[in-house]
């Protein structure tokens, strides 16, 4: 994807517009080679410790190349404000202590429930505020809703990410014009602000609809990692998204209601045999 256009979020400027995650592997060693794939140059990474260290003790970030990839530290598994603050710190703290660029930003997670794992609109907006207060670079998770999209970008974010569909869920973008909404109005005034379609992806035709409607980019992880073929799903993502980057740039026709005839009637020679 270097013939993509880079964008920015806060001081970091991204290549890869694919973004992926790390959790959810069968092993760290398919992670390693379907991050490969998947060309992407951001990848997340949960902070809480027991998700770092596998159940023969070893660590992830051992199988990430740190001069390949920026880590993006999450906060998920979240469900308040004060929760995600600590994380994020602690996260920051791990990150340093690795030299790695990534060490001042965080995507935000505060969640609602474990059910629905739907973003706490007011969490997000608390914790957001305060982690910017910190000096991170805060990219939000938040519904797809357009006015609490906006509230979340109001208290700071740096980038706010609306979800597709529920986390891990497969169901792709399930409401495009919220999506769409969404867009329209973080950018009003500000169309270089960075929009990141995050959570629900399921096959690679999700990550282009996302895409095609303007995302900035397309953030996701079960949709490789519980893939048959992770590897496979990887390059299909990476196909995907650079297909739905073009598409939206290109300018699709319009949608119309009856057929339009791709040659015209008109001025059309008749042919009668034996004529």
């Amino acid at each position: 994807m270097s013939d993509m256009t880079p964008f920015k979020i806060g001081p970091f400027e991204i290549n890869s517009r694919l973004f992926t995650g790390t959790g959810k592997y069968k092993t760290h060693d398919v992670m390693r080679d379907a991050l490969a794939a998947s060309g992407c140059q951001v990848t997340t990474v949960a902070v809480r410790r027991e998700r770092l260290i596998d159940a023969q003790g070893r660590s992830l970030l051992d199988y990430l190349d740190l001069s390949k990839y920026i880590i993006l530290p999450n906060t998920a598994g979240c469900f308040t404000a004060d929760d995600a603050i600590r994380v994020a710190l602690l996260g920051r703290d791990l990150l340093e202590k690795q030299g790695n660029a990534g060490a001042n930003w965080v995507k935000l997670e505060v969640l609602g429930d474990k059910k629905t794992l739907l973003p706490d609109p007011v969490g997000t907006i608390e914790a957001t505020r305060e982690l910017v207060k910190e000096g991170f670079t805060v990219l939000a998770y938040s519904s797809d809703d357009p006015r609490t999209a906006m509230r979340v970008k109001e208290a700071g974010a740096a980038s706010v990410m609306p979800a597709g569909s529920p986390i891990g869920s497969g169901q792709g973008v399930l409401n495009p014009l919220n999506i769409s909404l969404c867009l329209e109005l973080l950018k009003e005034g500000d169309p270089t602000y960075p929009v990141i379609v995050d959570a629900g992806v399921g096959a690679a035709s999700d990550v282009a609809v996302a895409m095609e409607l303007g995302a900035d980019g397309v953030l996701l992880n079960t949709a490789i990692a519980h893939a048959k073929d992770p590897v496979m799903m990887a390059m299909a993502m990476k196909a995907a998204l650079e297909a739905g980057y073009y598409s939206y740039r290109a300018g699709r026709i319009p949608k119309k209601r009856y057929a339009t005839a791709s040659s015209p009637f008109e001025g059309v020679i008749s042919y009668i045999p034996g004529e």
